[in-house]
């Protein structure tokens, strides 16, 4: 339900990065909270809605060039995070090799 809430009311009010809406204003008119509206962000993106982002919040995109600058950041935030996971592995040199060694849920490779 709040899917369908969230894309209607970024269509009628927040169309173009100029209208960009914060995700606490978002929060608190839909009543979810920040995990909830990133996945259903991340739903709708899915489902090939036009949601975009940017430092100024959300909108939805009424250009392809808003579409293409949000599939950049969303980039460059897979990049970081994949840098901190190969930090992350790295650092687990530092620990006693001794230590029995389970996977990680989500498929770790090691």
């Amino acid at each position: 339900m709040h899917k369908e809430q969230l894309a209607e009311y970024l269509h009628r009010y927040h169309q173009g990065a100029e209208n960009a809406v914060i995700s606490k204003t978002l929060e608190q008119v839909l009543g979810i909270s920040s995990k909830e509206l990133r996945d259903i962000v991340n739903a709708l993106r899915h489902e090939e809605i036009p949601i975009a982002s940017d430092q100024r919040g959300y909108f939805y995109a009424k250009t392809e060039t808003e579409v293409r600058l949000t599939i950049r950041h969303t980039r460059n935030r897979i990049s970081g995070i994949s840098a901190a996971i190969s930090g992350l592995r790295r650092s687990l040199a530092t620990f006693d090799d001794t230590q029995i060694r389970l996977p990680l849920e989500g498929g770790d490779d090691f």
